[in-house]
């Protein structure tokens, strides 16, 4: 199964190609600018490095929230015009669970902390049960107090809010708390097709024009 996936979801842009368990390209870009300008660019030359259309696609993935909402809109309305130029699905996935799939096999509680703005973020707990990833608790957004409280265990933090609340989790925690480099804080588009090749062989897909964001907060724009 042949897959392209996007994720604008934050600061960084990705885009990737899979073909079942094999990554054919992926590029990223982490300018402060809005991946409007970047993406479909982005997407060509995934195309060109592949040697793949996509009319050869056998669907597509995008990261569907939570995140930023300009950014989720731009890469949901992109795939949604790819999908529906070539009458092919759309896999939605989570944000947080893109993240938390990159993450190799661990003990520890993990604690995904996304930058949400304005003090906030964009919080979920997992767990590896028996070597399965599994959600613990519902995808929230929370101020860093609050998605922290009640950790009474090792924990494994990630995502872009862990750098900037490192010193809140640090003084709050009296628990060991571990850390991963920056390239574990922001997602993958590959990341984003695997898991979207698991969604399409479970039939777990959606039409193009019926893929919406998952906001999760309301925007303030009305």
């Amino acid at each position: 199964m042949k897959i392209l996936a996007v994720d604008t979801s934050a600061k960084s842009c990705s885009v990737a190609i899979v073909h079942n368990n094999n990554l054919l390209g992926e590029i990223f870009n982490e300018k402060q600018e809005t991946h409007s300008k970047h993406l479909m660019t982005m997407i060509k030359e995934v195309f060109e490095i592949s040697g793949l259309n996509p009319h050869d696609m056998d669907g597509f993935s995008v990261t569907k929230g939570p995140g930023s909402f300009t950014g989720l809109r731009i890469g949901i309305s992109s795939i949604k015009g790819i999908a529906e130029a070539t009458g092919k699905h759309v896999a939605g996935i989570s944000t947080l669970d893109a993240l938390a799939a990159q993450l190799p096999e661990t003990p520890y509680l993990i604690c995904i902390l996304m930058d949400a703005r304005k003090g906030e973020i964009y919080s979920s707990r997992y767990r590896f049960i028996n070597g399965i990833l599994t959600k613990e608790t519902p995808e929230e957004n929370l101020i860093p107090e609050t998605a922290i409280e009640n950790i009474n265990e090792p924990c494994l933090f990630i995502g872009d809010g862990t750098k900037l609340y490192r010193n809140i989790i640090e003084n709050t925690l009296n628990r060991p708390v571990y850390f991963l480099p920056d390239e574990f804080n922001i997602v993958r588009a590959s990341t984003v097709a695997f898991l979207g090749i698991k969604k399409f062989q479970n039939r777990d897909f959606e039409d193009a024009g019926l893929i919406v964001p998952h906001y999760i907060r309301k925007s303030d724009i009305k």
